[in-house]
């Protein structure tokens, strides 16, 4: 039995063939549109003010499950996320928020 070894196309010799691929920057037509840049609402409006005794300013970064919200969702500035949760974790400790929500 004689083996036969053929050489392979995009191993080693890096000038694999890319024709089922396709071409890169054929996708204009599927270009994701614009979006607008997320605000963080406490600096925008200085009169508002992180508070752990407030449950209807919290609500807002709290998703249903009672996970807190991410800072590239919500939009809140890095120094804001903290301090809201800080105020979540220390609501959640005074049981005015619940820790977990359970779908029943």
């Amino acid at each position: 039995m004689e083996k036969t070894y053929e050489k392979k196309s995009g191993g080693g010799d890096r000038g694999g063939d890319r024709g089922d691929r396709g071409e890169r920057g054929e996708g204009d037509e599927k270009r994701r549109g614009f979006t607008r840049r997320k605000v963080c609402r406490f600096c925008a409006d200085t009169k508002i003010i992180v508070d752990f005794k407030d449950q209807s300013t919290l609500k807002y970064f709290v998703t249903e499950r009672g996970k807190i919200i991410p800072r590239r969702i919500s939009g809140n500035c890095s120094l804001h996320q903290r301090a809201i949760a800080r105020a979540i974790k220390q609501s959640r400790g005074l049981a005015l928020i619940p820790y977990l929500v359970v779908a029943g």
